[in-house]
């Protein structure tokens, strides 16, 4: 097989590891955080819900990092149950990031769109 015929395969190849690399080399994503946040967490914590409603404005940047390094895993079996959905660490550390980001003290201070 000479050099050339493999040209198309190592391009594929290349491109592959691009792709993936961006993908794994961003970190978390806040914007899956929201999806996640929306969907996991806002089923209860809303106004009058089985939780207390939360919402990135609720806390600040320090207050979410101290609930992510405290409450947050003893409330994932809660959650499983309650929605059905297993979040993974990489579910909460989007959705960590996306409350984060868009806290009360931040520069994106946001509600997640629902009262």
């Amino acid at each position: 097989m000479t050099t050339r015929s493999w040209a198309p395969v190592a391009a594929l190849v290349a491109a592959t590891l691009v792709i993936t690399g961006v993908a794994f080399a961003g970190g978390a994503n806040p914007n899956r955080g929201k999806s996640l946040f929306r969907t996991a967490c806002k089923s209860c914590h809303v106004p009058k819900g089985a939780a207390k409603d939360l919402s990135p404005l609720t806390k600040t940047q320090a207050q979410w990092e101290r609930a992510f390094k405290k409450d947050v895993a003893k409330m994932l079996p809660r959650v499983t149950e309650k929605t059905g959905r297993l979040l993974l660490p990489a579910d909460v550390a989007d959705i960590q990031h996306f409350l984060v980001s868009h806290a009360a003290d931040s520069d994106q201070p946001e509600t997640c769109g629902l009262k």
